[in-house]
């Protein structure tokens, strides 16, 4: 059944959280809720295993956060470090280490390793015009830098990434760029800085992402076919900024490593630290071996956003310095959305972790129970709290909670809690039963291997359905005076299959696993170990899983993500974004904005977000490909007359020829809205 004896340790990893704010569910439907499962199923299955994380403290996101809070750097990943850390300990993810990359064994090993690839001649040197904010007198890092998204025309796009559209972006790709820090036109300086040349790793990064077809899954091999489709460009590991990790160079002094070179390095680094703490060879799961039957298997669990940084720009670091294992597989999940809407730090549109942590204290299972339920695994999915009582409701108490309740209620009520049986040991006797178990196991086994733990996790529960049909078919209650040795063998099968339950449900619930294992008054069990109970053995008294979810609390956690949106509107308000810089009427007159009417629209095959759209401008008819998908669908949209800008340079979009962009009003919420004149008027017809 199991592909696992393939390897001899698995070195498996989190995303690193950025250490500049808490965490909320969207992080660990992405990254940590999946990466947790997995390995409690390899401990199970006595695998050797290291599950490695920690915080990612250093980059422009720490920098603009101290800005806001007006602090330091240093204050901010203490403060946020601290905060995540013991979240996660509170909600059981079972890391071997949660490390920190501002500590000095990073330093010195990020270090090391750009001074390996520098040494090697890997590092293309040159100078480049990068953006600079006069008023500050600094050069500007990638999220210091905002602007329109040229591929889906969100103004809201970073100087690395567009978070509308999902696409890498450079800081001089963005349209209309302004500076964070002053709210003005940033200007192009000359400056030194190390490239990585990615084009040059292309050819081998092409064969070895190939060799991932059928085995990645279909979202994120597809998502690196897109990346080297576009044609791999150099990348700069260097910076210039004031907080991370110095360039190891005379001639760079005052620059930083790029983020994305030290980061992945931090899950290295935590492995060593915890290498060093527990007497191991850190080695072992991280370099090759001389035997490549005794390498470790390296799996890397993160969200969508960060597909391109582990399965290209990380491997290629890796791939650079020569003596490092690459990643076997990166399962990276989609992203989680919450009652309709985008989660959003920024908006405050979220459910954080430590506040449900306080306002539901002992419930981590029921919360791991209905993400597990809904993970993003290809797709992105949503989070309600609605769903959440229900599922809560009516599958963790209905289902699991009732079997394991009534059968425990019955072997005390008729037994008082003892086992007994005419042998050493009672086992289970039922054929069809045992048969009907073992299947389940295969599948969990199967699906759990293939990173369907959503599928895994309904294994389970089918387990304790089948248990509950057993039980209602063989009605014990009744049988008990009629036939009472065929209502204790229905009960101690029962009970047999409530110690696979508790084995199986480990991985997903393993508060509530403990919790069967006291009831039982046995030991955990791994997968490979037989449940069986002797003879005489006494249960301990039942007590119930779960606790219904009432309307109050759900209907107190949607109007506290009302109150939150109102706030953030509110807040919103006076925070109009900064006037851009004066240009000069000429600059003004040469926008050529016309009036046009929509004739067709339809989505942009493979994307969420993108319409292609036919438009009559008076002039001609062209296509235009604009990032509105989410706001309108293509259908009601034909026969609308919108404004559009027509002497735009034209753009290829996903394989289309956009010739133009539309204008569009967006308000607080990101809700966009035509920009149409209040009459109808000719197609053609100047805006001025």
């Amino acid at each position: 059944m199991s592909q696992l004896n393939k390897y001899k340790r698995y070195t498996i990893t989190s995303a690193l959280p950025y250490a500049n704010g808490p965490l909320h569910i969207g992080h660990l439907a992405g990254a940590y809720l999946p990466a947790d499962i997995f390995v409690r199923y390899l401990r199970l299955m006595k695998k050797d295993v290291v599950y490695i994380c920690g915080s990612d403290e250093h980059g422009a996101a720490i920098t603009i956060k101290a800005k806001k809070e007006d602090t330091t750097p240093q204050a901010i990943i203490d403060k946020y470090h601290n905060q995540i850390k013991q979240s996660f300990e509170d909600f059981g993810i079972a890391f071997d280490i949660y490390h920190r990359t501002s500590s000095a064994i990073h330093h010195d090993l990020s270090k090391e390793f750009f001074l390996n690839l520098y040494e090697k001649g890997e590092f293309v040197e040159k100078f480049s015009e990068q953006y600079f904010d006069e008023d500050y007198q600094q050069f500007l890092a990638d999220r210091y830098i905002t602007g329109t998204c040229p591929v889906c025309s969100n103004d809201r796009a970073y100087g690395d990434q567009c978070e509308n559209c999902g696409t890498s972006l450079n800081p001089t790709d963005l349209i209309s760029p302004v500076s964070t820090l002053s709210g003005k036109t940033p200007v192009l300086k000359p400056t030194k800085h190390w490239y990585l040349p990615l084009d040059k790793y292309q050819p081998w990064l092409e064969k070895w992402i190939d060799e991932k077809d059928g085995e990645w899954k279909v979202n994120v091999f597809g998502q690196c076919r897109s990346w080297l489709k576009q044609g791999l460009q150099p990348r700069s590991m260097t910076r210039d900024l004031d907080w991370g990790i110095d360039v190891p160079l005379e001639e760079a002094k005052g620059k930083k490593l790029y983020v994305w070179m030290d980061a992945p390095i931090g899950y290295i680094s935590a492995t060593k630290q915890w290498a060093t703490d527990n007497g191991k060879d850190w080695q072992q799961y991280w370099k090759k071996q001389a035997d490549s039957q005794d390498e470790s298997c390296l799996i890397h669990f993160i969200g969508k956003d960060n597909i391109v940084f582990h399965c290209i720009i990380f491997p290629a670091i890796l791939k650079a310095h020569g003596d490092y294992i690459l990643p076997q597989n990166v399962p990276a999940n989609e992203f989680l959305n919450l009652e309709g809407d985008k989660l959003s730090t920024s908006r405050n549109h979220a459910v954080w972790l430590h506040e449900y942590l306080e306002e539901f204290p002992g419930k981590q299972d029921e919360l791991r129970y209905v993400l597990t339920s809904i993970l993003p695994e290809t797709s992105d999915s949503e989070f309600t709290w609605k769903d959440y009582q229900a599922r809560v409701n009516n599958e963790l108490v209905a289902i699991l909670g009732n079997y394991v309740n009534r059968v425990m209620i019955l072997m005390h009520k008729y037994y008082d809690g003892k086992v007994e049986s005419a042998g050493e040991h009672v086992k289970l006797t039922d054929a069809s039963l045992d048969t009907e178990i073992g299947t389940l196991y295969d599948e969990l086994g199967k699906n759990l291997e293939a990173y369907r733990f959503r599928q895994a996790l309904q294994n389970v529960m089918d387990m304790s359905r089948l248990g509950n049909r057993y039980l209602t078919e063989q009605e014990p209650w009744k049988t008990i005076k009629t036939d009472p040795e065929a209502a204790k063998t229905a009960l101690q099968n029962s009970l047999v299959l409530i110690g696979h339950l508790a084995t199986c449900l480990q991985p997903f619930l393993p508060t509530t696993a403990d919790k069967i294992f006291g009831m039982l008054n046995i030991q955990a069990l791994g997968f490979d170990q037989e449940v069986t109970f002797a003879n005489g053995h006494r249960l301990n008294p039942a007590a119930l899983l779960f606790e219904k979810v009432e309307d109050e609390a759900i209907e107190k956690q949607v109007q506290k993500l009302a109150d939150k949106k109102q706030a953030a509107l509110t807040a919103q308000k006076p925070m109009v974004t900064p006037a851009k810089a004066n240009i000069t009427f000429d600059d003004f007159v040469g926008l050529d904005i016309r009036t046009g009417t929509i004739l067709t629209a339809e989505k942009v095959a493979k994307t969420k977000k993108l319409l292609k759209l036919t438009i009559d401008t008076g002039i001609d008819q062209r296509t235009v490909v604009s990032g509105i998908a989410e706001h309108y669908e293509p259908e009601k949209i034909i026969g609308t007359q919108v404004s559009i800008l027509v002497n735009l340079e034209p753009r290829e979009i996903k394989g289309i020829m956009s010739q133009g962009m539309i204008l569009m009003a967006e308000n607080a919420e990101g809700k966009l809205s035509f920009v149409s004149p209040a009459d109808a008027m000719p197609n053609g017809s100047v805006i001025r």
